[in-house]
């Protein structure tokens, strides 16, 4: 039986069986114009080309350079400026400031279209390049330039960290015994042991003052327990021993009333002199016939007193 051929007549493509491609969407853009742009229906166009793949911000250049809106880091695809040229030429001073704003709100690997740009600005070139961008075309004289920012900016490599040498322990441990006051092989000392028996009494407190009591030291210099204010008392109402000078070595004691004469009468005296001028020294500068021989040394002029007190000296 021969092979039979079956023939299938085409089938009409209808209207509803055709396939509509999608126009991908591209990442955000961010669009700046200015006032004149605006009248002229330039910056309304290029939005108008930008809205159909992608989302749009609007901005207006004056808000940006007087820090009125701030653009977020690394945010659009592209940046789109469109001013007139005479709008460039006045913005040559505050370019850098623009143009840093710009880089910070492209992504890596986005462009920047300037729009009706001129070849009037001398500077733009160096000020693109200055500020990180890469030049994809060449400033026309009259149309669009495009920049690009480059994927990794200045700085962004990371930096190669300088690898820890490893610490020996015997050298650390020998350079740390170089400052060690006492060597291993020295005993410890215990503190202990170098207080005395005196050390570890109490100190004696400063007891009450009592007249006529036994008292176990004198007051001390900055005394607040009224021991001084007893010893002076005591010292103002001592008796005091006149010695008259004789052979015999005879003793007047004096009472109250005339001791306060004699200190009235010794006061008002002409200053005491002698012959030789050595009596107050001492008995080792006095002759054999000096009145003052056995007498302690004084003051020139000063009268010889005896207090009680002095008896066992």
């Amino acid at each position: 039986m021969s092979p039979a051929a079956i023939f299938a007549s085409p089938i009409a493509t209808t209207e509803s069986q055709k396939v509509v491609a999608a126009v991908p969407m591209k990442g955000p853009a961010l669009a700046i114009g200015s006032p004149a742009t605006a009248l002229d229906g330039k910056y309304q166009s290029l939005i108008s080309s930008l809205d159909h793949t992608r989302t749009v911000e609007k901005q207006m250049l004056d808000r940006l350079l007087d820090g009125a809106t701030v653009l977020p880091s690394s945010a659009f695809a592209s940046v789109h400026v469109c001013l007139s040229p005479p709008e460039y030429e006045s913005l040559a001073q505050r370019l850098s400031t623009l143009l840093s704003q710009l880089f910070s709100a492209l992504e890596p690997l986005g462009t920047l279209h300037l729009h009706n740009v001129s070849d009037a600005i001398s500077n733009l070139t160096s000020e693109l390049t200055l500020t990180g961008f890469n030049l994809l075309t060449t400033i026309p004289s009259d149309g669009d330039l495009i920049v690009q920012k480059p994927a990794h900016t200045v700085g962004a490599s990371s930096a190669s960290l300088p690898l820890r040498r490893r610490v020996d322990p015997e050298r650390k441990a020998s350079k740390k015994a170089l400052w060690t006051l006492s060597t291993p092989s020295t005993p410890p000392i215990d503190p202990e042991a170098l207080l005395t028996d005196a050390d570890r009494q109490r100190p004696e407190t400063c007891e009450p003052a009592v007249k006529g009591a036994p008292r176990r030291k004198k007051a001390c210099k900055g005394c607040t327990c009224g021991l001084a204010e007893l010893e002076a008392e005591e010292i103002a109402q001592s008796k005091v021993v006149l010695l008259d000078g004789a052979e015999s070595g005879q003793t007047v004691e004096v009472g109250e009333d005339e001791k306060a004469r004699l200190i009235a009468a010794a006061a008002a005296a002409p200053k005491a002199t002698s012959s030789c001028g050595n009596c107050y020294l001492g008995d080792a500068f006095r002759c054999s016939s000096c009145p003052y021989r056995g007498l302690p040394a004084f003051k020139p002029g000063e009268k010889v007193e005896l207090d009680f007190g002095m008896d066992d000296i």
